[in-house]
């Protein structure tokens, strides 16, 4: 019975061990996606600060526009 009892533990340690390196391995993976996915972030930071400076520089053509249209009109 005792030989049964330490065989139950034994596999049961095995198990989990196992179980735990898996894991273990799984989550590596996911941090190297992770810092992988860092650098798409990044360069979509690069992006959106172009598109602004875009954007900030069309609303002021706009402005200008606006301001020589109403300088015209408004005598």
């Amino acid at each position: 019975m005792e030989a049964a009892t330490w065989t139950a533990i034994g596999l049961l340690a095995a198990t989990s061990l196992g179980s735990l390196f898996y894991l273990g391995s799984r989550i590596d993976s996911l941090g190297a996606r992770i810092d992988s996915l860092s650098s798409r972030v990044d360069a979509l930071g690069a992006r959106l600060d172009a598109m602004s400076a875009d954007l900030g520089a069309r609303i002021e053509a706009q402005g200008a526009k606006i301001d020589e249209h109403l300088r015209r009109h408004a005598g």
